[in-house]
């Protein structure tokens, strides 16, 4: 596959950003982002590009999405190491020490926040990654564990409820489950592990629940595809034909995987930590993409229009 034929004609929207990940793309044509290293929420006007801070979350900020009541709900990671050299920023791949993570609630319009979640049950969440809402108004996250210096934890997938009453472990154990999200009519999640370089498909049977399948499966679920050599999974955003659209780091890009396992393309960026990709537009053809080492938000045109979200675009 020669993927220099599908390099996009890029707009620059915002840079000398710090890390920047989970974007999410405004009717108004504003872009919400987080910068990680910064522990920020930022609005990236659509006009100039002007980066406005909304909240001061501290820790690791994350994936994004809104929910069902207008607010930003976000997964904190709490925090890595940095390193910052010629080449730009990025994690030192291992975390502040033993510090949790946290699902927080942000007002847009005020920019004061709360966390709703710190554990489910006794398990403290490690390192929360990414979100998406269903269309019940419950939200799923990743969980992507932290690595340290001789340890890696084991991450996993929660389902919860936005007013901080239910959170439940839906999936367990994963390997550095990373971004996700849900198919046309919700029946199939998506998780994209980092490290093996795995999408995963899993059934869904109800709000929250997973129908599982049997050993061997290690985790209830089916590995839709594996990519080859040092490919790395980020976060991921759904097409509406279905295609799982997931963000590849080292080999910087957006891969573009079917419902059924093929491997479409591959959509080169100019960025090794190309971390997220979102939706936008009239008609949700422009897609949106975080190039995190070197602190950039981009948009370019995609041939079909993204899956719309709820809360947002529905």
């Amino acid at each position: 596959m020669d993927s220099s034929k599908n390099t996009p004609v890029l707009t620059g929207i915002a840079s000398g950003l710090r890390f920047p990940e989970g974007p999410i793309a405004l009717a108004n044509g504003d872009v919400l982002l987080v910068e990680i290293e910064r522990g920020t929420l930022n609005r990236i006007d659509a006009v100039n590009g002007r980066n406005t801070v909304i909240a001061h979350l501290g820790g690791g900020p994350n994936g994004a999405a809104i929910g069902p009541d207008g607010y930003c709900y976000v997964c904190n990671n709490g925090g890595f190491r940095w390193i910052e050299d010629e080449n730009g920023l990025r994690p030192a791949g291992q975390s502040a020490d033993y510090v949790s993570g946290s699902i927080q609630r942000v007002d847009l319009k005020t920019g004061q926040f709360e966390t709703l979640y710190r554990a489910a049950g006794r398990h403290p969440l490690r390192g929360p990654n990414d979100i998406v809402f269903d269309r019940h108004g419950g939200f799923w996250f990743t969980d992507n564990g932290k690595g340290r210096e001789r340890e890696l934890d084991r991450g996993g997938v929660y389902y919860a409820r936005t007013d901080g009453s239910f959170i439940s472990e839906a999936i367990y154990p994963m390997l550095t489950p990373n971004g996700l999200g849900l198919s046309p009519h919700e029946d199939v999640l998506y998780v994209a592990e980092t490290f093996t370089g795995r999408v995963w498909s899993f059934d869904v049977v109800s709000p929250g629940v997973i129908g599982k399948k049997p050993w061997p499966s290690p985790n209830g679920g089916t590995v839709l595809v594996g990519l080859p050599g040092f490919e790395l999974l980020d976060s991921l955003a759904i097409d509406s034909a279905g295609n799982v659209c997931v963000a590849t780091l080292y080999k910087g890009g957006i891969t573009v995987v079917s419902p059924a396992g093929t491997v479409l393309r591959h959509v080169p960026l100019p960025d090794p930590f190309t971390t997220n990709i979102c939706f936008g537009g009239p008609d949700l053809k422009t897609a949106y993409a975080t190039l995190s080492h070197s602190g950039r938000l981009v948009s370019f045109p995609w041939p079909i229009s993204g899956l719309p979200l709820n809360f947002l675009n529905k």
